[in-house]
């Protein structure tokens, strides 16, 4: 008997009508509240985590869970980040964030000549994290897959990420601000995705922004105009948690 979607979870009835695309995430830190920190962080922002202590436990999960980029720490007890960096790049493996107290420049020289992507210092905000793990993710995207498309359609609408133009589905260019293009951006690069403020916020200003959340829904109120149609609404206001955008999103 198929079950009632309103009986169901708030998450499980999420995903029962939005779809995710899902990246997965290894945090490996032998301070294990830094690991709960950080996982929790990333899970709330729509990865799949998973966490390891160290080397042994990273090795082992690397065997039976798909990783894409690993969070890690340079200095841990055993094998440390460095080593742990310099085998998973000589073996072609996910990419890697070293997070490290030692942040002097030859300190983060050597992390991005082992094959680090990125070299954080100690301590830093779970935004900068974020916003780390999503440019990671991009670099790797565009290695593995040739220049990315940078032309995409939605709902008869195209978007040009290097001209920063928007045609209607009539061909008519449309007017944004740069404001409006960068919101836009953030929801076409994450189609059927609910995001919250937050999100929108990191993606479409930055990790330096003082910006209020109102802000955002200033910003999403005057795309939403912009992209007015009678056929389908494009934008979704999901009560309590965010936005959505509805339409499937098409690489040109």
């Amino acid at each position: 008997m198929r079950k009632n979607p309103s009986s169901l979870p708030r998450q499980a009835r999420r995903d029962s009508v939005y779809e995710y695309v899902t990246s997965s995430v290894l945090i490996v830190d032998d301070d294990p509240q830094l690991r709960v920190l950080l996982a929790n962080s990333m899970g709330d922002r729509g990865f799949k985590v998973h966490t390891a202590s160290g080397g042994t436990e990273l090795d082992h999960l690397l065997r039976t869970v798909h990783v894409d980029l690993i969070v890690l720490d340079v200095m841990m007890p055993g094998e440390d980040g460095l080593s742990i960096c310099r085998r998973i790049s000589a073996t072609g493996g996910p990419a890697v964030i070293m997070l490290s107290a030692l942040g002097e420049e030859q300190d983060r020289i050597v992390g991005l000549e082992l094959g680090a992507a990125h070299y954080l210092r100690k301590p830093c905000s779970p935004r900068e994290i974020m916003a780390t793990i999503r440019a990671a993710l991009r670099e790797r995207s565009v290695s593995h897959h040739g220049e990315r498309k940078r032309a995409l359609d939605f709902a008869g609408w195209r978007i040009d990420l290097e001209s920063h133009e928007l045609l209607d589905p009539d061909g008519v260019l449309v007017d944004l601000t740069d404001g409006e293009f960068a919101v836009l951006r953030a929801f076409v690069e994450r189609p059927r995705r609910v995001l919250s403020r937050e999100v929108l916020l990191e993606a479409a200003r930055g990790t330096d922004t003082n910006s209020y959340d109102r802000a955002i829904d200033v910003q999403v109120s005057r795309v939403r105009r912009k992209l007015k149609s009678n056929k389908e609404e494009i934008i979704r206001t999901v009560r309590n948690e965010g936005y959505i955008f509805v339409p499937a999103v098409r690489a040109l």
